[in-house]
């Protein structure tokens, strides 16, 4: 017999998967049953499926032989779901802020322990920032960053910075997590976010919070300028112009007491 090149880890996803779908076209399964569907041994499914269990997906009842898919996965196809409308909310009010300004417009999403882009408007100038939906940039050198941390408490921050290497990019990056938490606290106060050429030298960003029904921070959106076109003066404006935004999306997603400043 021909031995499968197949690599085990992508066997045992197969397997997982396999599992997931008999378990969606039928109720309640037992081992027995499910094992001679999945042309699998009786030991390997009951293996797989006690960890589907404690992971979550998988439920038992009591100890009847009798398994079923739990709304775990539903739970992930809903945060799926709640991030294509965030981005359609996103792209009407981003678009607002871009004929008002001609500048660059972001909105960011935590992923692990970075941010990523998941949606942005280009600026009208020829000098503009480069930057790409799908790109991952550092949560303590971004104005996104700085804002999907701010609603966190030391805790979290520290269990999604202690082990980052940071990376000095400019002479104005913050060094570690102390020096984020720090940073944190103003931005608490004053409900946004900035990056001063912390990720990019002659960059400058500035960023809001959007919030679920829930009130917690899931995104945010930013407007992006070459410092040789930011206009200090005009502070005030640009970030009126983005709790503006977060407000009005906020709301859309089920939130109404987004903070004033």
């Amino acid at each position: 017999m021909e031995k499968s090149t197949q690599p085990e880890a992508v066997s045992s996803v197969l397997k997982v998967f396999s599992i997931l779908q008999a378990l969606g076209d039928q109720k309640e399964i037992g081992v027995s049953e499910l094992s001679q569907r999945l042309m699998m041994s009786k030991a390997t499914t009951y293996r797989f499926l006690q960890t589907m269990k404690t992971l979550g997906y998988v439920s038992q009842e009591g100890e009847a032989d009798k398994y079923s898919l739990t709304l775990k996965l539903y739970e992930l196809g809903a945060k799926s779901l709640e991030y294509v409308e965030l981005i359609e909310l996103a792209d009407k009010e981003m678009r607002i802020i871009s004929e008002q300004t001609n500048e660059a417009l972001h909105l960011g999403a935590l992923d692990e322990s970075a941010i990523i882009y998941v949606h942005k408007i280009d600026s009208g100038y020829n000098l503009r920032m480069q930057s790409k939906i799908g790109r991952r940039n550092p949560l303590y050198s971004t104005a996104i960053g700085k804002v999907l941390l701010s609603d966190k408490d030391e805790a979290f921050v520290r269990n999604k910075l202690d082990n980052v290497d940071f990376v000095k990019h400019t002479e104005k990056t913050l060094e570690n997590t102390d020096q984020v938490l720090s940073a944190l606290q103003e931005v608490r106060q004053q409900h946004f976010a900035e990056d001063n050429e912390e990720q990019e030298p002659g960059l400058r960003c500035i960023a809001a919070p959007i919030y679920d029904r829930f009130g917690t921070i899931i995104a945010g959106v930013s407007i992006s300028f070459p410092t040789i076109r930011f206009d200090e003066e005009r502070m005030e404006y640009y970030v009126g112009l983005l709790h503006n935004a977060g407000k009005n999306i906020s709301e859309q997603l089920g939130y109404h007491e987004y903070p004033s400043g």
